[in-house]
């Protein structure tokens, strides 16, 4: 008999549990602490955008790239 495989895909590093943390810490705020989320995520000059899954990596090195550029400046 095989094993059930999971039918979750999560990102490299991540857990159930981590997922589970995370989808928790949302779901227990309050309006209020999620506009302070992103209110502070504006002040930093951030943004949240959709980003096709397939193109993550690349993104993800990109800002890494981009934010070792900025520490050297």
């Amino acid at each position: 008999m095989k094993a059930k495989r999971n039918k979750h895909k999560l990102p490299k590093g991540w857990s159930l549990a981590k997922a589970q943390r995370v989808i928790d810490h949302y779901e227990s705020q309050t309006e209020k602490e999620a506009v302070a989320e992103d209110e502070a995520a504006f002040r930093n000059k951030r943004t949240v955008m959709s980003v096709p899954a397939k193109l993550v990596p690349t993104v993800r090195r990109l800002i890494a790239r981009h934010e070792r550029r900025t520490r050297r400046s």
